[in-house]
């Protein structure tokens, strides 16, 4: 897309895209989307986060097809379930173990299932081979179900999958690595939130490219957003600040999702100025952001947990976002990860469009890997 001029006024005009037929189509297809948010009522966002999530609760067939390569992965763990015997249980569940290890979960948790198995079996639970594959995904949903409980959606932690939107504005800071898809994200959450009737402003984070901005222009375009005033080399924090300070004053904005750069985790001077995005934020704000998530490769298998563990160490996490699981064959990790951070995962990305974007569902995420013979 061709930029407009990037200017360095906080009450210029936000970069946006040219005129052109194809823009116009668009912006016509969004007036719907205007006239909810001009109408958004004052409790809207207490019950947003929870009307998202229900909404999508039944799309399982998302999940299904965006889990396909996992499926595929677990092709010898299916095999395991079809074909054991009592008489020879033990031998399964350490080839169990090993076939869980080689499809992502980790040692850790996949000890951890294969315990909680064994378990059930010793009970006299465990019969058939449906049997096997109902325990197996009930493990799995009680390990996700601590951080991303699909029932309450909460945790002893107090942290939730539901998106939790307090405040006015409530401000979502988004993080994580180069790469990761986090402009994307933060563009189809975006349309998600738009459609459901909230007021969103994108604030343009990642000053280092100009590229960026223009990106997320683009989504604020498509999904009816506000896009907040970009100025390349400027203090990532004190655009931020001054992007919710403008939503505080005009009142006219329920959401702030702010865009960061991508940095490695290992980079401390990176890493602390993301700390210092947060107090910006917060000296406008005082209780803001109310969400700080991270977005997290999915393709990258359990190298997410030490980009987790590191975020969660400068800047608290509430949650996390699980971006191209529909490209990889890796996604076991999710529960490996969610495991051993006691973080919930708040959204999924299963495929490109807005809509691919899922409210993470834990019963429905062991149904789409496990599927009962019928479905698969």
């Amino acid at each position: 897309m061709q930029a407009g001029n990037v200017c360095h006024s906080r009450r210029c005009a936000p970069v946006v895209a040219p005129h052109d037929s194809a823009a116009s189509s668009s912006r016509s297809r969004l007036q719907p989307v205007r006239a909810q948010q001009a109408e958004a009522s004052p409790g809207l966002l207490a019950k947003l986060g929870r009307v998202i999530k229900e909404k999508a609760a039944g799309d399982y067939e998302r999940f299904f097809k965006g889990t396909s390569k996992t499926r595929e992965r677990l092709g010898l763990v299916e095999e395991l379930l079809t074909f054991w015997s009592l008489e020879d249980y033990e031998d399964t569940l350490e080839e169990l173990e090993e076939a869980l290890i080689t499809a992502d979960f980790g040692p850790k948790t996949a000890l951890t299932i294969v315990d909680g198995l064994r378990e059930e079996l010793k009970a006299g639970s465990i019969k058939t081979a449906d049997d096997m594959r109902s325990a197996l995904k009930r493990q799995i949903i009680s390990l996700l179900e601590p951080a991303s409980n699909s029932s309450s959606s909460s945790s002893s932690s107090g942290k939730t999958s539901e998106l939790q939107l307090q405040g006015e504005p409530a401000v979502l800071l988004i993080v994580g690595v180069n790469g990761a898809g986090k402009t994307t994200t933060i563009g189809k959450l975006a349309h998600r939130l738009s459609k459901e009737g909230a007021r969103v402003l994108l604030a343009p984070g990642d000053t280092f490219r100009a590229a960026a901005a223009e990106q997320l222009a683009e989504w604020a375009r498509r999904s009816g957003a506000k896009m907040g005033t970009f100025k390349e080399g400027g203090r990532p924090g004190g655009v931020l600040a001054a992007a919710c300070n403008d939503a505080k004053q005009q009142k006219d904005v329920d959401v702030v999702i702010c865009d960061t750069a991508g940095r490695l985790h290992t980079a401390y001077a990176l890493m602390e100025e993301l700390a210092n995005c947060r107090k910006s934020i917060a000296n406008v704000l005082p209780k803001q952001p109310c969400e700080t998530l991270l977005v997290l490769d999915g393709t990258t298998g359990l190298n997410m947990l030490n980009q987790a563990r590191e975020f969660n160490d400068t800047v608290p996490l509430s949650g996390l976002i699980l971006t191209k699981l529909d490209g990889t064959a890796r996604g076991g990790a999710v529960v490996s990860v969610v495991d051993q951070l006691k973080l919930p995962v708040k959204f999924i990305g299963v495929g490109e469009t807005p809509e691919d974007l899922q409210p993470f569902d834990a019963v429905n995420f062991a149904e789409a890997l496990f599927p009962a013979a019928k479905q698969q």
